[in-house]
């Protein structure tokens, strides 16, 4: 651990998922029990007031890992010598949006914070991107920060992974902590694909593969499927209001595991930038893969396809494409 605080910046500090995440932050559950930290909330100058109320809370919370809290709206500022930054900040989705809205709304938003990283962040700075739609803000966020490396900055998946873990332990009847290497492969929308055929369970003391443990290899491959792509609408309906505080936890698990490590013989899912021959996956997407972390570094892990697989791979690749066109045709 560093004696010397870490700066961490939370964008869209002001909103719901921000207010979750700060917590389990400044408690050290992300980046260690013993690691000091400098809290960077940075937000829309409309939110400036109900961002004051945010630091008052932290101050009242007296953590003792907190040496300083900023509260701005200036990216020049909020990303300052920044080591980690959790982009929870986009466009919301409003009624009567079309989707290529969205993304144009979105690219102006992630073009200036882009630049402003670019300008401001160490180069070692450790981006996860949770705005939806989370993959492709990730991709035009890097392509305006040509100077932070492209593995610097990803998307959250995780949550979607969290969810497949927690439908399958219900299913099986043990607790999520039994469950192991559930997979999404793809864009963190409808066209995702949760993958189970390389998952474990423990039940009863005894390691076995998910499809085993369930003994329903069609659930596995529908239902489960179609749950999991459509959880999030589903949080809505109940709660008439976005996932929050699964989504904090979902944040604070994926960056724990980039800053501390995955353990040996897990893998986690993170939208990562799609390097040539990831899977036969096009070049320049930020695609959720299967993945190591080990000293920062993601990697990802080959060779858990198959014939069905694949199929899904390509429907959700295209959906990333159609985006990717979409929200950088929009910005030039």
């Amino acid at each position: 651990m560093s004696t010397e605080p870490l700066n961490v910046c939370v964008t869209g500090a002001a909103g719901q998922i921000a207010y979750s995440l700060i917590y389990i932050v400044a408690k050290g559950e992300v980046f260690g029990k013993d690691q000091p930290i400098n809290l960077i909330l940075l937000d829309i100058q409309p939110m400036m007031g109900v961002l004051e109320g945010v630091v008052m809370e932290i101050q009242d919370c007296a953590f003792p890992l907190v040496k300083d809290v900023v509260a701005t709206a200036d990216p020049m500022v909020g990303f300052k010598d920044c080591d980690s930054v959790f982009m929870l900040g986009a466009m919301p989705r409003r009624e009567g949006m079309e989707r290529k809205d969205l993304l144009k709304a979105n690219c102006k938003i992630f073009e200036a914070q882009g630049a402003a990283l670019d300008k401001v962040a160490k180069k070692t700075v450790k981006v996860l991107v949770v705005g939806n739609p989370a993959n492709t803000n990730a991709l035009i966020c890097s392509t305006y920060a040509p100077s932070i490396p492209k593995e610097n900055i990803t998307a959250m998946t995780r949550l979607d992974q969290n969810r497949a873990t927690g439908q399958v332990a219900a299913k099986i009847g043990v607790t999520c902590d039994s469950v192991k290497n559930m997979i999404i492969w793809g864009n963190h929308s409808g066209t995702q694909f949760p993958d189970a055929a390389h998952a474990t369970a423990t039940v009863n003391g005894e390691s076995m593969s998910v499809y085993k443990a369930v003994n329903d290899d069609n659930y596995l491959k529908t239902d489960f499927v179609s749950t999991i792509q459509q959880r999030g609408a589903a949080v809505i309906k109940a709660r008439k209001l976005s996932s929050a505080m699964s989504a904090a936890k979902a944040a604070c698990d994926h960056m724990r595991d980039w800053w501390m490590g995955t353990p040996e013989g897990e893998y986690v899912s993170m939208a990562v930038y799609s390097a040539k021959n990831s899977y036969g996956i096009d070049e320049n997407l930020m695609f959720s893969f299967p993945c190591t972390v080990k000293d920062k570094t993601w990697t990802i892990v080959s060779g858990l396809t198959n014939d069905f697989t694949a199929e899904k791979l390509k429907i959700t690749e295209d959906e990333l494409k159609g985006e990717r066109e979409m929200a950088l045709g929009a910005s030039v």
